[in-house]
């Protein structure tokens, strides 16, 4: 019994000192006259440049549930680098701005590709990332956003979207993309219809880009936040495997994409 107790003592301390080394930071930057307030993390036992990770909200904007897995990418290694697409580092929890909010980036494309971009930048800048290791997850909104800076060409070794809307390229997108791409999708998702799934998944595969997608059984839209029923819109469930596998998933892909 003692032997347990200074065994589970010695893991406490262990994990207590590995949450220790993630450091995070509030980094403010701009997009034209528009203030971004960023949030980035790393982990500070580790010596020089590593691969760096884009994150990018859901449509609730920059929220604890973005930082948390940015914190999460830290521990792994990774710096990572959670964006601010709407700006001043915005969140909500009421759909109804989340849908307006969105919508207003989504009016203009390049407008919204060169928003994700300004966030790559600041990742790509830093001092402890090595440039030549970047990739992009992104959680709904998040996740369109992500494919639309693979489509725009941005210089991405890989791309993760988390039931995300899988928007459809425009002509000369697939060309420009770069990144290998994984989409993690639930089969309950009511919010993407089965055409739209089925188009991008065939246009990508025509466009020979390098895709992983895959589909969880049993999984709705928002199926990686446990935080999902919380505002009453129907179809929005956390699915705990999914989630589960799903970060597993990508903990492979971006082993694979970026090495160690």
């Amino acid at each position: 019994m003692h032997r347990m107790w200074m065994l589970s003592c010695v893991l406490l301390l262990f994990a207590c000192h590995a949450m220790a080394d993630v450091k995070t930071e509030t980094i403010e930057y701009r997009d034209g006259d528009t203030k971004l307030v960023g949030f980035l993390a790393y982990d500070d036992a580790i010596q020089g440049p590593r691969p760096g990770v884009l994150v990018v909200h859901e449509w609730w904007g920059l929220n604890d549930y973005a930082r948390n897995r940015a914190k999460q990418l830290a521990s792994m290694g990774y710096v990572a680098f959670a964006a601010d697409i709407y700006g001043e580092g915005k969140s909500t929890t009421h759909p109804q701005d989340a849908m307006a909010w969105s919508g207003e980036i989504r009016k203009s494309l390049d407008g919204w590709r060169k928003r994700g971009e300004a966030g790559l930048a600041v990742l790509r800048e830093h001092p402890r990332v090595d440039s030549s290791k970047l990739a992009a997850i992104g959680y709904c909104f998040g996740g369109a956003t992500v494919i639309q800076l693979a489509y725009a060409g941005a210089d991405l070794k890989a791309v993760a979207s988390f039931h995300g809307s899988l928007p459809l390229p425009a002509a000369g997108d697939l060309q420009r993309c770069k990144a290998s791409v994984l989409a993690c999708h639930g089969q309950d998702d009511s919010f993407i219809p089965a055409e739209q799934v089925a188009k991008f998944q065939s246009q990508l595969s025509e466009g020979k880009v390098d895709l992983v997608f895959v589909s969880y059984g049993g999984a709705k839209h928002s199926f990686t936040n446990p935080d999902a029923g919380a505002a009453g819109v129907d179809g929005l469930e956390y699915n705990r495997n999914a989630d589960l596998r799903s970060w597993q998933h990508l903990t492979d892909f971006l082993k694979e994409r970026l090495g160690d």
